[in-house]
């Protein structure tokens, strides 16, 4: 079965793992190379070290996803406090005129980035860490603006994600959640429609006209409770994704998809319970 999930689809890897999940496939055990590694179009070169056509015998576990996670982890909290530190006391509107330009640069880049790592057929570990070092100044920058407004609420959001993280993945792995394709692809479709909401809103703000989706009012309470709900959905593609990666004895390259992939959850869910909290609080 092919992905929906835009992070995974572009790897043939993860595909041949979610197929091996639903029964359509079988896969040699032991380290046994991939059928048709032999076959014409392929190049197995591109997963090995040493000799052409020698493929890499290292397979992806959980220790390697979490050890990439948390370096990509690790990188946007480095980038988001050097940005925090950077940024310094907010007491003017040159400060948050500064601060504006920090978050979209940041955003803009890590938007850009995220795209090129979700369509890759071959990820590449070092454009995930820029996309970790990118995402980090443009959460610097806002968490600054929304702790200047609401003291204590960053220190929330950090701890909320975090239990959202743990709660999602106890659920997944007590409840034995299995993930159909009807469910991939609406938190798929979901995922691109908030994000062309998103979009649309930002340009129809540089005409005057708000959407009301980012504001504090009920519907932009209502669009990050969406959100919100929607990150902890993408956490649970994820959480399939490697458990059906790690039982194929993916490439441990993969790691790194697998890690951009929780990334990217993470921050989504911190952004989202942001805004909640922000809204709440300003109520």
């Amino acid at each position: 079965m092919k992905s929906n999930n835009p992070v995974f689809a572009r790897s043939e890897e993860f595909n041949r793992a979610s197929s091996n999940a639903y029964g359509n496939q079988t896969y040699p055990a032991g380290g046994a190379g991939y059928p048709g590694y032999g076959e014409p179009g392929t190049d197995p070169s591109q997963w090995g070290t040493g000799a052409p056509g020698q493929v890499d015998q290292s397979r992806m576990t959980v220790d390697s996803v979490v050890q990439k996670t948390a370096i990509s982890i690790a990188l946007v909290f480095a980038a988001a406090f050097a940005t925090w530190w950077y940024v310094g006391d907010v007491s003017s509107n040159a400060d948050l005129g500064q601060i504006g330009m920090l978050a979209m640069l940041g955003a803009g880049g890590a938007f850009l980035l995220s795209l090129v790592n979700s369509f890759k057929r071959v990820i590449s570990p070092a454009l995930v860490l820029a996309f970790a070092v990118a995402e980090g100044v443009a959460l610097g920058a806002i968490s600054k603006l929304f702790e200047a407004q609401y003291p204590g609420i960053v220190m929330s959001a950090v701890l909320g994600t975090f239990a959202a993280f743990a709660g999602t993945l106890a659920a997944y792995k007590v409840l034995d959640i299995k993930v159909g394709d009807k469910f991939r692809r609406g938190v798929v479709a979901g995922m691109f429609g908030m994000v062309g909401l998103g979009l649309l809103s930002i340009v129809l703000g540089f005409f005057g006209i708000d959407t009301g989706l980012y504001g504090n009012g009920s519907l932009g309470f209502i669009f990050a409770l969406a959100g919100l709900v929607l990150g902890i959905f993408m956490l649970i593609l994820d959480f399939d994704f490697v458990e059906n990666g790690v039982a194929a004895g993916l490439p441990e390259r993969e790691s790194w998809r697998a890690a951009f992939g929780l990334t990217v959850s993470l921050v989504w869910i911190y952004t989202n319970l942001l805004r909640i909290l922000a809204i709440l609080r300003g109520d």
